[in-house]
């Protein structure tokens, strides 16, 4: 249940939750990170052509999960957003330390995690004047590393002042449960403002199932990479969890990650959320249950009470 004072915080200002329409719930329309040589996200034109592609396939509302430090070029995104007609969200946070110099790493612990977080969540990110409208932190694999606890302990700390959701990267899908230990048990942050992403990548549907029932919510994002179980387990874990009565916990994203995964490049980009990606799973669970997991779902994953 969406509160009637909510809204979801876009980059041209606060919307009602339902204006944010058909969602793709994580994505990215600019990406830099020395893990990704040579596939950087960085081109307004290109990220422009997506947009249109996507808008093209029925689209409205993107969430870009980019966070501090990895390119996110925000000043760019009202542009993108007014030419587009999208609804776009931006993200705060901090990924994991290997996208991060040592240098940035350390001035970022002097001058306060969770402060930087919540100055872009209700003030702006830079001088862009687009403030964020949700908190990207990262696991690891299969667990949490000192430098997870940190960004986590100040996303929770940033939650608490804004009421801003935190998504969550899980490597390879992993750690959900260690991540709701620590986020919804020890911190306090509630499971209903958690966003767990990739857990397609991992498809133990009893880890699944577990995660629903706590109450977060369950991103199935980055479809289409070979080396990943995504599409073709997809069904599967999205008619158990409906079946166990959780479809109203599940969001879908396409997380294009490198330039070659662009529509516009010749990849499947954004548009397959819709184009491919929809239509199959509706074959599985129907079409109401997948206009939910667009539409209702991040609707109300994204929807904040904002202070002030």
């Amino acid at each position: 249940m969406t509160a009637a004072g909510a809204a979801v915080r876009t980059v041209l200002g606060d919307v009602a939750p339902r204006e944010l329409g058909v969602c793709d719930a994580h994505d990215h329309l600019f990406l830099r990170s020395p893990q990704l040589p040579g596939q950087e996200l960085d081109s307004v034109q290109a990220a422009a052509g997506e947009l249109a592609a996507y808008r093209a396939a029925g689209g409205q509302g993107l969430v870009q999960w980019t966070p501090y430090g990895m390119g996110r070029r925000a000043g760019d995104l009202p542009a993108l957003a007014r030419a587009s007609g999208a609804r776009i969200v931006a993200a705060t946070g901090l990924h994991q330390a290997v996208h991060y110099t040592p240098e940035t790493l350390t001035a970022l612990r002097a001058g306060g995690l969770a402060a930087l977080f919540v100055r872009e969540l209700t003030q702006g990110i830079g001088d862009s004047g687009v403030r964020a409208g949700l908190i990207k932190v990262a696991g690891g694999f299969h667990g949490l590393d000192a430098h997870a606890r940190w960004t986590m302990t100040a996303a929770a700390e940033a939650h608490h002042a804004t009421g801003a959701p935190v998504a969550v990267h899980l490597e390879l899908g992993t750690g959900a449960l260690d991540v709701l230990d620590l986020l919804c048990a020890e911190l306090s942050v509630p499971p209903g403002k958690v966003i767990l992403g990739h857990l397609n990548r991992f498809p133990d549907l009893t880890v699944h199932r577990q995660a629903a029932e706590a109450g977060a919510y369950l991103a199935l994002d980055g479809p289409s990479r070979v080396h990943h179980a995504t599409d073709w387990r997809m069904p599967d874990a999205v008619r158990a969890l409906a079946d166990a009565g959780y479809g109203d916990r599940l969001l879908l994203g396409g997380d294009t990650t490198t330039a070659a995964a662009r529509s516009v490049d010749g990849g499947p980009g954004m548009p397959y959320l819709l184009r491919r990606v929809g239509p199959r799973l509706a074959l599985a669970v129907g079409e109401e249950l997948v206009d939910q997991m667009l539409t209702t779902n991040p609707a109300a994953a994204f929807a904040v009470e904002w202070p002030g």
